[in-house]
């Protein structure tokens, strides 16, 4: 266990090795050591300080895969405001609840992504910034939202630019950082992440310096990571994945990363065989992808050893081309959720192939895990199913502002309860069997088929609604709605998923939608998904035909 701070981390890497490279943005032409990237992300850090940031603070970053997010990673956590990620598919509606939910007082966004306008959303949000003094917003949708920063080369207005950011850093001296720096405590929280809820609306997973340092240090031990290692990371940073699986694992072991800014079947095989990659991270739809690419053959990869498959299921025949055509022999499975920092049990790079490809592994150093009979703590027989809790130094502080669905979720005795429906066999492996909540799982995206009925509710059309996931060859699961309209009003599905367009994340969008007039119900009134679920599978057959 180590006791260091995120900025602290970064300190010490750049000490033992200031001429090894850090990151590398091959399509940028971006190198910089880690001397070089430790300058940077102090003169961020002081940028920050310089227009007002303060410890505790919370800050949002909606952008992907940029030099500037992993910047600010590390600026944050050299100067101690919280980094709140945001998911680059949000919309209008996700990104108000967030900035008001998190009380966020600055945001660092970029200008657009896949059409959408991140400016013209927070305009419209908070009209009043267009008249704003840079750093004083006052709104009124968003009361604690004071600063703005626009990556990207046009100015708007109550905005700073990136570059005004590094110029206020003239006005804070080295010695102000390193004095904010030594004041910060690993206890202390840096992270926030959103995870929905089967309760309805995302709620905000606090994660301290040490939660997350030391997970990636455990991750990078057990993919046997050294500084000569190159991590090619085309997963979003504003996942655990991103930030932790692979920069906080990455910057342990001093290695090199190497960001594909949005994920690219055809830049992720250029990257890797560019620039020698010996790790890769996805979720199993990105492998199936590159695996897949009609150029796949023509790249080298020849210097690929590991890298982790996680987000969803791992099938077992993708697990074996990664193995076999990428030739990474030594991937890992990693199994966790946000709320534990995020891994509670990986893979180890020297366990069988039929190991890593039947189960999620065992569980990380200085982590607790163990089965149990759901609605209890009573532990369960080896190979009999149960509800996976754990302990140990990586379960979250809690959520921001919510300490209902904080003791919910863990015990007076630290135990934190997944959710997740799990076997372990006697020599400590666990397998995943299922979910003890709805949620599905599209693709690596955790989604809350409540969060979707909620907003669907609000249609004018809309009676009831429910949401069911089905099993998909492709993304693992996908979207069904089961509606139920007003007496008297007709609709048709496209309307439908036209009215979701622009106000939720395109992949809670269902795929497949059907209108009926009662639901299966128990004697009691409750509404029975496992049948609907049922009935869904037959209705995606029917309706991909």
């Amino acid at each position: 266990m180590r006791s260091v701070t995120v900025g602290g981390l970064l300190a010490e890497k750049a000490a033992a090795h200031p001429d090894h490279e850090a990151v590398v943005y091959p399509d940028r032409g971006l190198r910089l050591s880690y001397e070089q990237f430790y300058e940077r992300a102090r003169r961020t850090a002081r940028g920050f300080m310089g227009i007002g940031m303060k410890k505790g603070d919370h800050a949002a970053v909606w952008a992907t895969n940029r030099p500037e997010w992993i910047e600010a990673q590390f600026a944050t956590g050299l100067m101690g405001s919280v980094l709140v990620t945001v998911n680059t598919s949000y919309q209008k509606a996700e990104l108000q609840y967030l900035l008001q939910q998190s009380e966020s007082s600055t945001l660092i966004l970029m200008e657009s992504y896949k059409g959408t306008s991140y400016i013209d959303i927070l305009y419209d949000i908070a009209p009043e910034l267009k008249d704003a003094e840079p750093g004083n917003l006052q709104s009124e949708k968003l009361p604690h939202l004071k600063r703005v920063i626009v990556l990207g080369d046009n100015r708007y207005p109550g905005t700073y630019s990136w570059e005004e950011v590094a110029g206020a850093a003239e006005s804070v001296s080295e010695a102000e950082l390193d004095q904010q720096l030594a004041s910060l405590d690993p206890s202390d929280v840096i992270n926030m992440q959103y995870t929905s809820g089967t309760t309805g609306f995302p709620k905000g997973v606090m994660l301290t310096h040490s939660n997350i340092v030391n997970n990636g240090l455990n991750i990078a031990e057990c993919m046997k990571l050294t500084k000569d290692d190159r991590m090619c990371i085309p997963v979003p940073f504003f996942h655990c994945f991103g930030c932790v699986l692979g920069i906080l694992a990455a910057v342990n072991a001093g290695s090199t990363i190497v960001p594909v800014q949005e994920f690219d079947p055809e830049q992720v095989l250029d990257a890797v065989s560019k620039e020698r990659c010996t790790a890769l991270h996805g979720v199993p739809t990105m492998f199936i992808a590159e695996l897949n690419h009609p150029d796949f053959a023509s790249y080298d990869l020849t210097s690929l050893r590991t890298g982790i498959m996680a987000g969803s299921n791992c099938p077992i025949e993708v697990m074996k081309a990664v193995v076999n055509d990428m030739g990474a022999s030594d991937i890992t499975i990693a199994y966790g959720q946000t709320e534990s920092s995020p891994v509670i049990t990986q893979t180890r790079t020297d366990d069988p192939l039929d190991v890593r490809v039947s189960t999620v592994g065992r569980t990380l150093p200085n982590v607790e895990a163990k089965v149990v009979r759901p609605g209890t703590r009573e532990e369960v027989p080896n190979g009999e199913q149960g509800e996976l809790i754990t302990r140990g130094y990586h379960v979250m502080r809690g959520y921001y502002n919510n300490a209902e669905e904080t003791e919910n979720a863990i015990d007076s005795d630290g135990w934190l309860y997944t959710g997740d429906l799990a076997v372990q066999d006697e020599h400590g492996y666990f397998s995943i069997t299922g979910r003890l909540k709805d949620m599905i799982i599209r693709g690596g995206e955790n989604i809350y088929p409540r969060e979707i009925e909620e907003f669907l509710y609000q249609h004018p059309k809309i009676l009831d609604v429910q949401i069911v996931g089905v099993p998909d060859e492709k993304y693992g699961e996908e979207i069904v709605a089961w509606i139920r309209l007003k007496e008297g009003e007709s609709a048709e599905a496209e309307e439908i998923r036209d009215y979701c367009r622009g106000s939720i994340s395109h992949f809670k969008i269902p795929r497949f939608i059907t209108f009926c007039e009662e639901y299966p119900m128990t004697a009691s009134g409750k509404i029975q998904k496992y049948k609907l679920k049922q009935e869904s599978i037959a209705l995606k057959e029917e309706q991909s035909r």
